[in-house]
């Protein structure tokens, strides 16, 4: 577990408004992400297109509105009880969602035809859910990248890199959105280059350590996505 694991969200909310701390965004992401993927995806579905390509891009627009403005919803935004954050992460999700979808549909027939959404959507259990054969398949072959990961990636930057990595194939952040949040320092190219360049070194260690399974490696169906779309 990292450093930030502890930390209540309103401690944690106040560290990802700190410049630099890295760190605190991917607990954030950690603690937040499937949440804002479903309240995503519910809320497109309602507005006819649940697309992977839309509902990656508006998870992306959710995490950059909490950055926006010197990341001013997280600096205002009042812990008055434990739970209060969690429903606020769904309004701003679902949000982001309605706004996208009533500049499209007013641009083509009216906004009248945008619909409020609801939120709460907890998906089934499926055959990926916590101790089914394909978890645990995928958690043997993070682990097996990680342990490769941590050999590829060194020097004074081996932290950023990590990072970005993971945001880039776990999370599913464009090298775009990862460039925007503090602490990166690197611009949307140099983000590319960098998962380029280490997708490479761990795909090459992999495959040595495994050539029978190197084509497994980085399987969308695994949790990560696929290195061709690099």
């Amino acid at each position: 577990m990292g450093p930030y694991f502890s930390l209540s969200i309103e401690e944690l909310a106040r560290r990802c408004c700190v410049s630099g701390e890295v760190a605190a965004w991917e607990e954030f992401v950690r603690r937040f992400h499937r949440l804002i993927a479903k309240v995503v995806l519910r809320a497109a579905a309602r507005f006819g297109d649940s697309s992977k390509e839309t509902v990656d891009d508006l998870i992306q627009d959710t995490y950059l509105k909490f950055c926006a403005d010197d990341y001013r919803i997280l600096r205002e935004f009042d812990h008055r009880h434990p739970n209060a954050f969690l429903g606020y992460v769904q309004v701003v999700a679902a949000n982001i969602v309605r706004d996208h979808f009533k500049s499209s549909f007013s641009k083509k027939r009216g906004e009248n035809l945008v619909e409020a959404i609801s939120e709460g959507f907890v998906s089934p259990a499926g055959e990926d859910s916590i101790g089914s054969p394909k978890a645990i398949e995928r958690s043997v072959l993070i682990e097996e990248i990680r342990r490769h990961l941590d050999l590829c990636v060194t020097g004074e930057d081996h932290e950023r890199g990590r990072r970005i990595f993971w945001l880039y194939y776990r999370v599913g952040l464009s090298a775009s959105a990862i460039s925007a949040l503090p602490g990166i320092a690197l611009s949307t190219k140099g983000v590319e280059s960098l998962i380029l360049r280490i997708t490479r070194d761990v795909r090459q260690r992999m495959a040595a350590a495994d050539p029978k399974g190197s084509n497994q490696i980085l399987r969308t169906n695994e949790g990560v996505r696929t290195a061709k779309s690099l």
